[in-house]
């Protein structure tokens, strides 16, 4: 091409005005919980860089409880704004919903992680090594298992302080997750809270390399559910020309006015709706640890240090379940005769599964890893009932499960021997007699997880129940209460071997803890007595707090 030609074009180019890009428009005051963490996330970043090694756990810590203090206040003042209700919006050009649910689930998370964070920070439970005090968490996560850079990280007393900011990178993450409102934001909240948890669940001070494993399986598996996340997304785009929820859902119902030429054909596409949906779907229930997509579950719950296994169980279910939410509610409301039935088999063989399998546990965290799957189960049965009773319902039974989670893994990590916390069963006979009042707290935390009533497990659990009935899906309920029968055979099991089992003369002791484990515990257990006892303000609450934004 000839200089001159090249030249005209620039002057023709030249010539045109040019289209101005329009600024975008950010609600920064609905956005304040979410903008609050990735803040004080990136500020821990800078104080892992600038401050001296000595100031860092200290700085860290209280950091990350006042950045999630502040988020938790704002959430609240959002609420008592009536952006829960009356004022419910799309913010941030459509990609966030400020509503109900989001606002509930937002304050779960916060309040839940607080609590975890608690567990993080704890630094008494092993014996100092080497005149310095260590916490659950590898002293140099860099340094590979056993070698000697791992000695003298260890000898000079390191903590690894880095943990708070990732745990503060994935909470932002899950805050953002339940209040998508368009696909990509769904998946860009996905990746930015999961990278943190693979990460963090390599750092086990003690058993490194099961750790490292879990981490790694953790991570593989993640991706795979990623990559059909992403790939339904894919699928919904080209049946429905658009990423936003509320177009997904235009389409799907038929309700959409002006068609775009281009996408005409695809849309009358079902084979690419319903396959997408189903993808996505698989992504979440990956998260959400459902059957057939559980099989990461026990492995990284017993591989990971115990705070972390206690934060992830608990977070990234209410985070995940509130996604499953608006996807199934705000989105396929329209596909609801197909994903029902998928959604039923589903929730039984999760309910059935996780409860049957966990009978042969000898591993209290797979145990409670089982029982975890059992819940997804009982919870999903309140997502079927598309009701707003079934939203409410689902929404009660997250903030009943989370703090149970919390407080009873934060219960595991006192149980010690020589080789750090002692988590096979046969451990814990006799711990009733050794120390009365954790084995009384970690059979409050069993009872709660059985569903026994006056335990916040028994309000959820019937909530649950109550919308699933209600919403023609009686045959859940009574696979439930049989798996929840199941269920309450190993928890009750749990609680003989320590009451009525002679102590083994070499058996585990009991680690005196801090004043921070002894507040997770302490929250764990009021919180379940308070949801079991008294649990209608907080019923009434999360009914007011069941509306999605559309």
């Amino acid at each position: 091409m000839s200089t001159s030609a090249v030249h005209s074009l620039w002057t023709t180019a030249a010539v045109e005005p040019l289209a101005k890009i329009p600024a975008p428009q950010i609600e920064y005051a609905q956005l304040a919980p979410t903008l609050i963490v990735v803040g004080a996330a990136v500020l821990g970043v800078l104080v892992e860089a600038f401050v001296p090694r000595k100031g860092r756990y200290y700085t860290q810590v209280f950091l990350t409880v006042t950045a999630l203090a502040c988020a938790f206040a704002a959430v609240v003042g959002l609420a008592a704004g009536g952006y829960g209700t009356t004022k419910a919006q799309i913010a941030a050009m459509g990609a966030i919903a400020v509503d109900g649910p989001a606002l509930f689930l937002q304050g779960t998370i916060l309040l839940a992680s607080v609590v975890a964070v608690f567990t993080f920070a704890e630094r008494r439970l092993d014996p100092e090594a080497h005149g310095k005090r260590v916490d659950s968490f590898a002293a140099q996560a860099a340094s590979v298992p056993g070698s000697d850079s791992e000695k003298a990280a260890v000898k000079a007393g390191f903590t690894t302080t880095e943990v708070f900011p990732l745990a503060l990178f994935a909470i932002s993450g899950m805050l953002v997750f339940p209040a998508a409102n368009d696909l990509l934001t769904l998946f860009i909240a996905l990746e930015v809270f999961s990278l943190p948890l693979y990460l963090l669940c390599a750092l086990a001070r003690r058993k490194r390399l099961m750790s490292q494993e879990a981490a790694v399986k953790y991570f593989l598996l993640g991706a795979f559910s990623s990559a059909f996340l992403l790939f339904g997304i894919a699928l919904l785009y080209g049946y429905a020309g658009s990423v936003s929820y509320a177009k997904i859902a235009e389409v799907v119902d038929g309700s959409i006015q002006t068609i775009d030429p281009a996408l005409a054909a695809t849309m009358g596409n079902d084979a690419l709706l319903l396959i997408g949906g189903a993808m996505i779907l698989m992504g979440l229930l990956f998260k959400v640890g459902a059957v057939p997509f559980h099989m990461w579950t026990p492995d990284v719950y017993q591989g990971a240090p115990t705070p972390v296994t206690g934060f992830m169980a608990a977070a990234t279910k209410v985070a995940a379940f509130g996604a499953l939410l608006r996807l199934l509610y705000v989105v396929l409301p329209g596909l609801r005769w197909d994903w029902r039935p998928v959604m039923w088999a589903v929730a039984i063989v999760t309910m059935l599964g996780g409860a049957i399998i966990a009978i042969t546990q000898t591993d209290i965290k797979r145990l409670l890893a089982y029982s975890s799957i059992a819940h997804a189960g009982f919870i999903l049965a309140g997502v079927i009932a598309t009701t707003p009773d079934g939203v409410s319902s689902v929404l009660f039974y997250l903030v009943a499960y989370s703090f149970v989670t919390i407080g009873a893994f934060a219960v595991v990590t006192l149980v010690r021997d020589a080789g750090g916390e002692a988590t096979h069963l046969s451990k814990w006979a006799g711990l009733g007699r050794r120390s009365p009042l954790v084995a009384a707290v970690f059979a409050v935390f069993l009872l709660a997880f059985a569903g026994i009533p006056l335990t916040s497990g028994f309000s959820g659990k019937f909530a649950v129940f109550k919308a699933a009935a209600e919403g023609g899906a009686g045959v859940l309920v009574v696979v439930g209460v049989i798996s929840s029968a199941i269920a309450a055979f190993f928890y009750i099991r749990v609680i003989v071997l320590m009451f009525f089992s002679e102590p083994k003369p070499e058996g585990p002791t009991v680690a005196v803890p801090s004043p921070l484990t002894v507040t997770a515990i302490a929250v764990g257990v009021a919180v379940t007595l308070v949801l079991g006892v008294a649990p209608q303000y907080f019923l009434d609450l999360a009914g007011q707090a069941s509306v999605f934004v559309r």
